[in-house]
């Protein structure tokens, strides 16, 4: 069993109310060879919601949205469920949207949302990749 970004499956839980549909990964939801998560909507945030993008802020990340709110304790609570659920069933290995603030692997968007990409790493990506879960971009795949 693994581990998906939800939007890839097809499910609307993008930021602007839309998905990420993947045949591929929506076909290994169907087989149950994969779980859907999405670490925004289990750590309390709407769909549709504010964009958010990953500032670094004396040393630390945040999630800051594009009004300026910080949305980090939402964007951590998120990951830290899904690492929870990860752990009880002994998943071993993620495959992730691209670019997310929380999903995103390698690369993420420069938190002045200006398009531009940056090294890095989304927060549940982040947290996944620290307790040793292998984490891919659907790209990748």
């Amino acid at each position: 069993m693994i581990l998906v970004s939800a939007c890839l499956a097809g499910i609307n839980c993008k930021y602007n109310g839309g998905n990420n549909y993947n045949e591929k990964i929506f076909k290994m939801v169907k087989n149950g060879k994969a779980i859907p998560v999405c670490a925004e909507q289990l750590g309390g945030l709407t769909t549709p919601r504010i964009p958010a993008e990953i500032k670094i802020i004396d040393g630390k990340k945040h999630a800051i949205n594009k009004k300026g709110q910080d949305v980090t304790e939402q964007f951590e609570k998120g990951a830290r469920e899904i690492l929870e659920l990860a752990k009880k069933l002994e998943i071993k290995q993620a495959i992730l949207q691209p670019r997310s603030p929380s999903c995103g692997v390698g690369k993420i968007y420069s938190g002045n949302f200006d398009g531009k990409l940056i090294d890095g790493n989304g927060f549940l990506a982040e947290l996944l990749l620290e307790n040793g879960i292998e984490v891919l971009s659907v790209d990748e795949i």
